[in-house]
Parts: C-alpha cells; sequence; structure tokens
C-alpha cells in the first residue's frame, strides 16, 4: 500500500509540472503538487521507517520556518529564496549520504556493496556542489556578494582538477571502505561549487540556478536510490531532467552553450569595449522626459507594448502597471506585455509578478511572439529592463550579449524607458537604446513613476 502510494504521488508530481507548463492550468498544477506531497509524506510516516515521531519532531519546527519565511519574502526576492531552498535539499542529500554510510559498516565488498558505497559517494558529492554553489548564488542575487565574476589565471584548470580528484576519492572510497576519502571529496565538492558560481557573472544568474536546481533533483535521486525510496528517485530525475531542460532553453534565449555559462567569465566586461556607433550615440546623451509628456504620447498611441524588467520587480510596480493598462485601454489603446525568457532573474519571474496583480493572460506575450510586432507599436514602456533591449546584442559583433535574441523595441515609434539611473544591466554593459533618436528616459523609481503616470491619465479623463 506505501508503494502504492508513493506511486499516485509520483503521478501527482508529475501532473503539477505539466499544469505549471501554462498559466491558465499553473494553480491545479500547484495543488496537484501539494497533494502528491501530502501524499508522499503520509505513506513515509504511516511506513514506520524511520520512526514516525522523530519524523514529526522534525518536520513541525521545519514547517513553521517554512512558512514563516514563505510569508516574509517579497515577489522580487522569489530567485534568492529559490537559491536558497536548493541549498536545503544538497544539505539534505550530504546528511543521507553520509548517514547511508555509517549506519552500514564496512562489509565484504561485492558488487552490492559497491554500488551502496557509489549510492553514498554521488550523495554527498553532488550535494556539497548543490549547497554550496546555492548559497553563493543566494549571496549573488541578494547582492551580498559582488555580481561580477571571479576570473583569475588557470581557473579552468583548478575546478577540472578538483572535479578529476573528486572522482580519484570517490574510487578510493568504494575501494579502502574508509571515512576519509568521502569527508575529504566533500570538502573539495564544497569548495568546487563555491569556485564554479564565483566565476559566473551576474547576467547568466537565472541559468544557475536553474542548473542548481538540477543538481538538487539529481542529488535527491541519488538519495532515493541509498534509500530505496522509488518516489524520491523519480521526484529527483524528473526534478533533474526539468531543470536540465529549461537551463537549455535559457541558454538558447541567451544564445550560448551551457558549457559556456557553466565554465563562467561572462558578464565582466564586453570584449574589445563598445563599438563606435555606441560611443557615438553616448557622446549625444540622453533624451529626459517627464510624466505628463509620457502621458500624452500616450493618449495618441494606439498599439502600445509593455516591457517588464527586473527594476519593475524591485520597485514593486506590478499592480501600478495593471492598473496603468486598463486605463490605456479605457482610451481605446491595445495593451501587450512582452517576456523575454530571461527577465528577471529566474524564468517566469515576470510572469509570476504579473499574475499575481491578474494582468489577462492572453495580453501577455513570449519574445518569439510578439518580436516582430515592434515595427508596427506606436509606444514601447520600458521597465526597468536592461540587457533584455540592447540594440547591441545583434548589432555589435563586439559585444558580450552578441547573437543573444533580444526584444526589438527599437523597431518601434517611441521607447519611453523608466530607470532609476543609466547603470548598466546585471551583464554590466551599456545600452546604446537609452541614446538613440526614438529614445526617451524617465528616470525614477517605476513604482512612483507609474503611479504618476496612473493619476496624470485619470486626470486627463475627466477633460
Amino acid at each position: 500500500m506505501i508503494e502504492f502510494l508513493w506511486l499516485v504521488a509520483s503521478v501527482c508530481f508529475i501532473l503539477a509540472l505539466s499544469g505549471l507548463s501554462t498559466q491558465a492550468t499553473a494553480r491545479r498544477g500547484n495543488l496537484l503538487g501539494v497533494i502528491g506531497m501530502v501524499l508522499g509524506i503520509g505513506a513515509t510516516l504511516a511506513s514506520g521507517r524511520p520512526n514516525p515521531l522523530w519524523m514529526v519532531a522534525a518536520m513541525v519546527p521545519a514547517a513553521v520556518l517554512g512558512a514563516v519565511i514563505a510569508n516574509r519574502i517579497r515577489m522580487e526576492s522569489m530567485p534568492q529564496f529559490v537559491a536558497l531552498l536548493h541549498s536545503f535539499v544538497g544539505v539534505g542529500a550530504m546528511l543521507v549520504g553520509v548517514a547511508g554510510y555509517y549506519n552500514h559498516p564496512s562489509e565484504t565488498l561485492d558488487a552490492a556493496r559497491v554500488v551502496h558505497l557509489v549510492e553514498c559517494y554521488l550523495g554527498v558529492i553532488i550535494g556539497a556542489i548543490t549547497f554550496t554553489g546555492s548559497v553563493v548564488a543566494f549571496g549573488k542575487l541578494q547582492e551580498w556578494i559582488s555580481s561580477k565574476p571571479l576570473l583569475y589565471p588557470g581557473r579552468h584548470m583548478v575546478t577540472g582538477g578538483l572535479f578529476l580528484v573528486s572522482l580519484g576519492l570517490g574510487a578510493a572510497f568504494v575501494m579502502t571502505q574508509g571515512a576519509v576519502p568521502l569527508w575529504v571529496g566533500a570538502a573539495l565538492a564544497g569548495i568546487l561549487g563555491v569556485l564554479l558560481v564565483m566565476s559566473i557573472g551576474g547576467a547568466d544568474m537565472p541559468v544557475v540556478v536553474s542548473m542548481l536546481n538540477s543538481y538538487s533533483g539529481w542529488a535527491a535521486a541519488a538519495t532515493g536510490f541509498l534509500l530505496g525510496n522509488d518516489l524520491l528517485i523519480i521526484t529527483g530525475a524528473l526534478v533533474g531532467s526539468s531543470g536540465a531542460i529549461l537551463s537549455h532553453i535559457m541558454c538558447k534565449a541567451m544564445n550560448r552553450s551551457l558549457f559556456n555559462v557553466i565554465l563562467g567569465g561572462f558578464g565582466a566586461t564586453a570584449a574589445g569595449g563598445p563599438s563606435e556607433e555606441a560611443a557615438r550615440l553616448a557622446a549625444k546623451g540622453v533624451k529626459s522626459t517627464a510624466v505628463d509628456d509620457v502621458v500624452e504620447l500616450m493618449r495618441i498611441s494606439r498599439q502600445v507594448i509593455i516591457v517588464p524588467g527586473y527594476g519593475m520587480a524591485v520597485a514593486q510596480a506590478q499592480h501600478a502597471v495593471r492598473e496603468m493598462t486598463e486605463l490605456l485601454q479605457k482610451e481605446g489603446a491595445t495593451v501587450r506585455y512582452a517576456i523575454h525568457p530571461v527577465a528577471g532573474r529566474l524564468p517566469g519571474h515576470m510572469n509570476v509578478l504579473l499574475a499575481e496583480a491578474n494582468v489577462p493572460y492572453p495580453i501577455v506575450l513570449e519574445m518569439d511572439d510578439i518580436n516582430q510586432d515592434f515595427s508596427d507599436t506606436d509606444l514601447v514602456l520600458v521597465l526597468g529592463a536592461n540587457d533584455i533591449v540592447n540594440p547591441d546584442a545583434l548589432e555589435n559583433p563586439q559585444s558580450a550579449l552578441a547573437g543573444m535574441p533580444v526584444l526589438e523595441v527599437w523597431k518601434s515609434r517611441t521607447v519611453v524607458t523608466i530607470k532609476r539611473g543609466l547603470n548598466p544591466g546585471f551583464a554590466g554593459i551599456d545600452n546604446p537604446l537609452y541614446y538613440r533618436d526614438n529614445s526617451l528616459m524617465l528616470f525614477g523609481d517605476a513604482r512612483k513613476m507609474v503611479e504618476g503616470l496612473v493619476n496624470a491619465l485619470k486626470g486627463a479623463g475627466h477633460h
């Protein structure tokens, strides 16, 4: 019966992933995931292995802590929160691997024993990389650690060497069955996790978070084999494979290879510096605008596209943006949203924020579905986005963003960018969009500026 309940829980998780693939079915997907988790925990408690009292004693404070943290976390901090949760999975896998080793003292080295030791070692090593890598990713996203990549001579040789030594220690661990190779391997894997994520620049953080998601899944799967738990094996494989697929999709959206991202070093400086065209435009300076001028533009625009970015998330401007959308629609404008696959710092970050503000799903479009429409657009409002609207990605082969698909907002009649200042984006690269003839800058906090636009639109409506 317990095996059957684990199987039902696994099916719930598969259906949950399927449900989460579209916004319209996401709520149902989430609910199925919760049901699967309740069934899985219930069946494990009912199995009496381990002692249910110990499990409950551990679960109750953890559940309280989780509820408190989840309630306090703001929506724009979700990427950091996800990275932190991955670190817990890593620690869990390490502890289970270590316990699996110590609970079964040295035995005859037959095939079954070799498999058991390999499972212990993989759980510990993948868990250690996931734990330390996730902590560093959390620090970078929280801006406690610089988002610039840590570049030092021979870094690929160092990380490659650590990886090979970890493999060698794994072989030694299996052959000798001693604790020393296990602990040394865990320490080196922890250092490897730090170095891998430290050498990755801020622009690649969304890919890193989804890669760590994948690592945490494989760590859970290794733990499942060790414990003989089918539910953990299936769930770990689901998380591991979906995280890897998501990372691949995002790398495609950035025109980069996964190997290139993991080796790191992107986001330091643009190779070769800005193009001559970009330098010429920068010398011209930007055209700053005011709320009233933008409202006049809005009133004469029939086709409007809004591009949300991390600045919207930080300012928590999504509710004001929805109100502005409704006012523009009343004025007869067609308003849509353009979402870049790596907008924000986590896949789907902008979609979640807009859904939270009850922006209707049909007007929220992905980059590939809306990019061809910019040339027929009267006004584009860019809310705190930077790298995802940078024309250098397509026009400057020397740019670090070269080849990355971006939202081609500059093809519209007018672009208004709401930003606090001219600071470069998370990739650390200047954006020549701001200096173009059809580009205006509305400087200030995204929420205050959008609220100002809303109030002005309401006032304009009374005339």
